[in-house]
């Protein structure tokens, strides 16, 4: 199981379906904010849809090793991030990732992105990390870049938001360039 301490009072850990109040209420409380970003925030309407996204994530992480994680502040939740898929066979795999807006600009996210990039690259062993995000989204660009991972494209219309589609930013970072970053 794992469990890292970002600091005294910040914490990354799994998600259990007894955490679905938490995640439903964040959601909601931050909805207008998130729906800027993430095309799923309106399809979360009531508790048991966040206990289906939790359940839904637990066994991801049993069939393919996947992770989604509780960014934990003071034991309050924050926000979430995850490995999505993973690709053994290029033994590779994404990032993503959100926080309520009440805790963005404490370098919390930049932190927890570091923690899961080396998790990714030295302890599972694989190669290559990929985070996306849409363009005008400046802040969660900023992340990637602070890391110094390699804007690599910009894909367009990747993703359909309530807004209309929006472009990706593609950004990758390999594990010879992360043991140089170090």
């Amino acid at each position: 199981m794992f469990t890292y301490a970002l600091d005294d009072h910040v914490e990354l850990r799994p998600l259990s379906p007894e955490q679905a109040r938490a995640l439903y209420e964040l959601i909601d409380d931050c909805r207008d904010w998130l729906r800027q970003w993430l095309p799923w925030v309106d399809s979360v309407k009531e508790v048991s849809d966040s206990t289906n996204f939790i359940k839904g994530a637990l066994a991801q992480g049993t069939e393919n090793g996947g992770l989604t994680a509780g960014i934990w502040v003071r034991e309050e939740l924050a926000g979430i991030i995850s490995y999505h898929e993973i690709d053994w066979n290029n033994r590779s795999v994404g990032i993503g990732y959100w926080l309520g807006k009440p805790y963005q600009g404490q370098g919390l996210m930049s932190t927890a992105c570091r923690v899961f990039t080396d998790h990714a690259l030295m302890r599972m062993g694989l190669n290559r990390v990929e985070i996306r995000c849409a363009t005008a989204n400046r802040r969660s660009r900023a992340i990637p870049e602070r890391l110094g991972f390699v804007l690599e494209g910009i894909v367009r219309e990747a993703e359909k938001l309530p807004q209309g589609y929006v472009n990706h930013a593609v950004y990758g970072m390999i594990r010879s360039d992360w043991l140089r970053l170090r």
